[in-house]
């Protein structure tokens, strides 16, 4: 990667990515690109080159690819699972739609294609429990439904057309730097804010449900590794599994009660996350991650939460 636009760069995952890239591989060789201005992001915007990038509209991002000679795209663009089930025709068109279009230029203009999957991907018909790099896959929700079709599709334009296509199946996804935007493992970082701000957190995911997470410096790395790989050693190229921790809510407000002993949650869940939790798998089989490109998580629960905390009371003054 040498020239890189990153869409839906104002996102969570974004917010760092980008200037984790900006500071590896120079201020003026990273454009970050989202439909709007967010307020907030001005510290990111402002940090290099910037760019009102709309991925439904295929002639910006080949203007975009075009001007700064960008040779790697790192789609970022996305609905998210619990407001995918709200407004599933959007979810299609900007997850179906804008990769749809990145993948067009690319094939057009000889560019790499980074787009990340998902555990949303995967069903109620799919093995719970470390669940197989290859196995069925038929989700529920129109979220999952984009990213099956997404591995398919970069898949397909790999093998038809040879655009360097590649992706990881992200579980839910712990940061503190930019609140997620509307997934189901949501939970997962709003229960850290509350804690150092409240004290008390309310689970809209019930007790015993078990996902894969992990810390978002893992998933930069992730990002970062895979799309520097040796591309003659990578057999799944864009789905590929990625893991560091599978837990429950309790499990998450034991570990934050070692350091806030206080610190109380109880639940009120919400029936619709709940059962797009209950439809994914509990913990995922990354070995091919491992063998293929040396995948290897730093972060556990243990770890993630030290830093987490640490981190959040810097940022929340407190």
């Amino acid at each position: 990667m040498k020239k890189i636009l990153v869409t839906g760069a104002l996102g969570q995952i974004g917010t760092e990515l980008v200037m984790y890239l900006r500071k590896h591989y120079g201020e003026d060789n990273v454009i970050a690109s989202s439909r709007s201005r967010k307020a907030g992001a001005e510290k990111l915007i402002e940090s290099g080159k910037f760019e009102l990038v709309d991925v439904t509209n295929a002639q910006q991002i080949a203007d975009v690819v075009k001007k700064h000679n960008v040779d790697t795209v790192i789609n970022l663009a996305a609905v998210l699972s619990a407001v995918g089930e709200k407004n599933p025709t959007l979810t299609w068109e900007i997850n179906m739609g804008g990769l749809f279009n990145i993948l067009e230029v690319a094939r057009e203009t000889g560019i790499s294609v980074f787009t990340p999957s998902s555990i949303a991907a995967f069903g109620p018909s799919t093995p719970a429990d470390n669940t197989p790099q290859d196995t069925i896959q038929r989700p529920t929700t129109m979220y999952g439904v984009t990213k099956v079709s997404g591995e398919l599709l970069c898949d397909y334009y790999f093998q038809k057309y040879g655009v360097d296509t590649r992706g990881v199946r992200f579980p839910g996804l712990i940061s503190y730097e930019a609140l997620p935007g509307g997934g189901t493992t949501d939970y997962a970082v709003h229960i850290y804010y509350d804690a150092i701000e409240k004290g008390k957190y309310t689970s809209f995911i019930a007790e015993g449900t078990y996902m894969d997470m992990m810390y978002m410096p893992d998933a930069i790395d992730a990002i970062v590794q895979l799309a520097e790989a040796d591309p003659s050693k990578l057999v799944h190229r864009n789905a590929f599994n990625v893991s560091a921790m599978s837990f429950a809510p309790e499990h998450v407000c034991a570990e934050i009660q070692k350091h806030i002993p206080n610190f109380v949650m109880d639940y009120d869940v919400d029936p619709i996350r709940q059962s797009i939790a209950d439809s994914w798998p509990n913990s995922l089989d990354d070995s091919a991650a491992r063998e293929e490109w040396g995948w290897n998580p730093k972060y556990n629960l243990s770890s993630m939460t030290v830093d987490m905390l640490e981190k959040l009371k810097i940022k929340l003054g407190k």
